[in-house]
């Protein structure tokens, strides 16, 4: 089982950043352009990607579903394989995040 606080803190450390109070990946290249997100409800949480310019929901759990892996680096429980790309977006997102930093 897992928290929206735990959730949160997982994203954030695997490339996610807060868009719009959502834990989102960003497409590459654009920044400001959210194209996956974790929407939080009181009970369960949302697994989102944008079509176009509406969000469209591929899996939905309650929190005590969720739970991290043996390693502690994939969700299980969410859909995220319903996602093919998700695993080389969310390595892209962490990478521009790390590289961003050099620059400052």
């Amino acid at each position: 089982m897992m928290t929206q606080d735990e959730l949160s803190l997982w994203a954030t450390r695997n490339g996610w950043q807060m868009m719009a109070g959502c834990p989102s990946l960003v497409k590459p290249g654009r920044p400001k352009d959210a194209i996956v997100r974790l929407s939080f409800k009181v009970t369960v949480v949302t697994l989102e990607v944008r079509k176009a310019t509406k969000w469209e929901k591929i899996a939905s759990a309650k929190y005590e579903d969720v739970s991290l892996d043996e390693d502690g680096e994939r969700v299980l429980g969410l859909g995220f394989e319903k996602v093919p790309s998700i695993s080389m977006l969310m390595r892209e997102n962490r990478d521009a995040q790390v590289f961003s930093k050099f620059g400052k």
